[in-house]
């Protein structure tokens, strides 16, 4: 019995140096990721925030989600998450106010007497007073949502990249030898052209 165990033991170990030495790897390189998922399961060895650097993005400072309204609700109307989707929106998602920040700040605009509110289709939407519009104008620099510009577009090549490699294993596991040639052939050149950015930026 113990020849036999010690037998099937070497055997797997020969197996596993024959594979190796002939160049094949014991597992896929995408073994580690199954896939695009949430909570952080299925998603590409990263770390956190955009393109996996930990902490993701610059925070909001204080009083930015005054200035923002002020200076959404110049534009036009809107309701709080209206100015909400806004702000996602114009950011790509790198800043998202919470309802808990956004309510109250525009409950002390209209105690100031800078917003009005009123009931449409069940919600309040808000508009500038003549004061608040005189704010809105006084304002300087870049509208707060602007500052969050760099990391939003460090977001969008973070989530490229996570839309790309889906399509890459899928490719690995059941593309034909062509494919995969014509696939590594576009990924090598995609690799040269991206430090070309690098060396001309």
């Amino acid at each position: 019995m113990g020849r036999n165990h010690d037998g099937a033991r070497g055997s797997d170990t020969t197996e596993s140096t024959t594979s190796r030495r002939r160049g094949r790897p014991d597992r896929s390189p995408f073994d580690r990721w199954d896939g695009p998922g949430r909570n952080g399961r299925g998603r590409p060895p990263m770390g956190r925030g955009p393109m996996g650097r930990r902490g993701g993005g610059r925070r909001a400072r204080r009083g930015d989600v005054r200035a923002a309204a002020l200076a959404l609700l110049a534009e036009r109307p809107m309701h709080g998450y209206e100015m909400i989707g806004e702000l996602s929106d114009r950011t790509n998602g790198v800043w998202t106010p919470s309802p808990g920040s956004v309510y109250p700040t525009l409950q002390m605009l209209e105690d100031e007497g800078l917003v009005t509110a009123e009931e449409v289709d069940g919600t309040r939407r808000y508009a500038l007073t003549d004061a608040g519009r005189e704010q809105a104008a006084e304002a300087t620099g870049p509208a707060p949502w602007e500052r969050f510009a760099d990391d939003a577009e460090e977001a969008a090549l973070g989530e490229a990249l996570q839309s790309l490699l889906p399509a890459v294993r899928q490719l690995h596991m059941v593309g034909s030898s062509e494919q995969q040639a014509k696939a590594t052939e576009l990924l090598v050149e995609t690799r040269r052209k991206v430090y070309e950015i690098l060396a001309t930026g």
